[in-house]
């Protein structure tokens, strides 16, 4: 964890990057629930988006703002289930859900699997129960008093978090939001770019029974294990990550010196592009705020310089990836 967040500590540039990882995480919690859309069309446009997949990218759009928008309000608000109440509202904003009380605890019984609590695979505590319950979670967050390290604390919650299910719908990405808001808030990483949302979806069915092991056998101790082993393997893949992003950086760097009288601009939608990666000759006009020729012109460039990959095929509404850095996000 030290080593990750280091990069963020001693290579700002690198930050440029994170809102490619919080569409990842954004992606890969939505799937655990459902959803369809893959991570290359979560970074894209709405207009390219088809219409019987727009309802799926909505859900993942308004997770990325959700994170956007607690991250934010943790410089304000201190840890607290009003910040997840807030970002609970936003994630259930005109999608599927949004009938489900969104921003409030619920009130009435809720339970996972089965078609009423008789034949449930687990049920909740009763709605008058949450109320305290949710107390005691905040008390536990901030009692200075407690001896355990952050990443078992953080490991806790979740568990407990998710096995109070406060919410009638959204408990599991608001559940998995929350990791990142504690290591943020407890100070172990400095940004925010650590989601576990990757490993959970990759090892669904231990994610899922591991949680279930607690409840009925009270076996807290096997969950802290795999949830640590997650965290073990999330930050690795986030040193890789970075890695490649700096490598990759050197190599952009290099190779768009020999475009002469073009390179600074090329540097400025490179900078644009870590994180945006695909883009068009018009997104390309305005952010830069050049001319369409020029912005035409300087995506032509970049393709030949191997930089850039035209994706369509089209003479007409061409996109242009950052192809090489966007593998390094894709699973």
């Amino acid at each position: 964890m030290g080593e990750l967040n280091a990069y963020a500590e001693l290579r700002p540039d690198v930050n440029l990057s994170i809102p490619m990882s919080i569409a990842k995480e954004a992606t890969y919690s939505n799937q655990i629930e459902g959803t369809k859309t893959e991570f290359d069309e979560a970074i894209l446009p709405q207009r390219e988006i088809s219409p019987g997949r727009r309802d799926d990218w909505q859900e993942v759009q308004n997770y990325i703002e959700a994170v956007n928008f607690a991250i934010t309000k943790l410089s304000e608000l201190p840890l607290c289930i009003r910040l997840l109440k807030e970002a609970h509202k936003i994630l259930l904003s005109d999608v599927r859900g949004q009938h489900k009380a969104p921003g409030e605890i619920r009130k009435t019984q809720n339970w996972i699997g089965g078609s009423s609590p008789s034949d449930a695979f687990f049920v909740p505590p009763s709605a008058e129960e949450v109320p305290d319950l949710l107390s005691d979670l905040e008390k536990f967050w901030h009692n200075q008093s407690l001896q355990i390290p952050e990443l078992i604390k953080i490991a806790i919650t979740h568990y407990q978090f998710e096995t109070i299910h406060p919410l009638l719908d959204g408990n599991g990405r608001c559940g998995r939001l929350l990791i990142v808001l504690q290591l943020i808030d407890a100070q172990v990483l400095s940004k925010p770019f650590l989601y576990m949302s990757t490993f959970f979806e990759k090892h669904r069915n231990s994610y899922y029974d591991s949680l279930s092991m607690v409840r009925k056998s009270n076996d807290l101790e096997q969950w802290i294990t795999f949830f640590l082993n997650g965290i073990v393997e999330t930050t690795q893949d986030g040193i890789k990550t970075f890695k490649g992003i700096l490598e990759l950086q050197r190599e952009y760097e290099t190779n768009i010196l020999t475009l002469g009288s073009r390179a600074k601009n090329a540097q400025k939608l490179l900078r644009f592009m870590y994180a945006t990666p695909i883009v068009n000759a018009r997104s390309v006009e305005k952010e830069l705020e050049m001319s369409f020729s020029s912005a035409n012109r300087l995506l032509k460039s970049l393709t030949a310089l191997g930089v850039l990959k035209e994706t369509t095929g089209h003479s007409r509404n061409r996109l242009f990836v950052l192809e090489e850095y966007l593998n390094l996000f894709r699973s």
